[in-house]
């Protein structure tokens, strides 16, 4: 039987979330609790990703193929782009606090965090500056810099488990990831202008996705334990 390949971003996105959202009751787990803490997060991450998806949308940085979409687009994104930062953000933090739960006390030390805070913000900072001109590359990374900036002066503990729960996170990421870059269907789902980007990929991923990847959960990751704390 043929499947209908307009179905597989949906797919995807409703894939990603179903089995985080039906162990979100677990009675060890709870991650329910966490959900006024979460969808605030992930609204006002929304309101940092959502235009930034726009405008690249429309300046042709990044783009997306019609024959695996529904065809309902808000504000020139398709809806399925728009469920992205819902499922995929919560199918992460989800597995951020699982982790925590299921392996209690695996955390850095401080002074590994440190090393490896600086490490990643040299790195960021040396790219920005020898790729200043690609607008994929330069946003991506000027904003992962501040990001990580504001995380380690107001919430420094969550990088010690981030870290760790981030590298777990990547198994599927390469997954879903790969396969809306065209890994394993003809075309991909997603595609980038490489005018914009490094044009280094692994496998069919921009590296700059991995980054976006990390941004994209640790913003959500420490607004939602901040609304959590807050909503108690």
């Amino acid at each position: 039987m043929e499947i209908n390949m307009n179905y597989l971003y949906i797919l995807l996105n409703l894939g990603s979330l179903s089995i985080p959202l039906l162990f979100s009751f677990h009675p060890k787990l709870k991650f329910y609790t966490y959900w006024k803490g979460f969808f605030l997060a992930t609204a006002l991450t929304m309101l940092i990703f959502i235009p930034w998806d726009i405008i690249f949308t429309i300046n042709g940085i990044w783009g997306f193929n019609e024959s695996y979409f529904l065809g309902s687009y808000l504000f020139s994104l398709p809806i399925e782009e728009w469920l992205f930062f819902i499922c995929i953000p919560y199918a992460c933090v989800f597995t951020h606090y699982a982790l925590l739960q299921l392996f209690p006390g695996k955390e850095l030390d401080q002074k590994h965090v440190n090393t490896i805070t600086h490490s990643v913000l040299a790195v960021l900072v040396l790219l920005c500056v020898l790729y200043y001109d690609k607008w994929y590359t330069f946003v991506n990374f000027l904003y992962a810099i501040l990001l990580l900036l504001v995380v380690r002066t107001y919430s420094p503990a969550l990088l010690k488990s981030y870290y760790l729960t981030f590298l777990v996170m990547l198994i599927p990421f390469f997954i879903v990831n790969g396969i809306l870059t065209g890994s394993s269907i003809e075309n991909e789902v997603v595609w980038y202008n490489n005018a914009e980007n490094m044009n280094f990929r692994i496998f069919t991923i921009p590296v700059e996705d991995i980054v976006y990847a990390f941004t994209l959960i640790l913003t959500n990751l420490t607004l939602t334990q901040y609304f959590y704390k807050k909503l108690k």
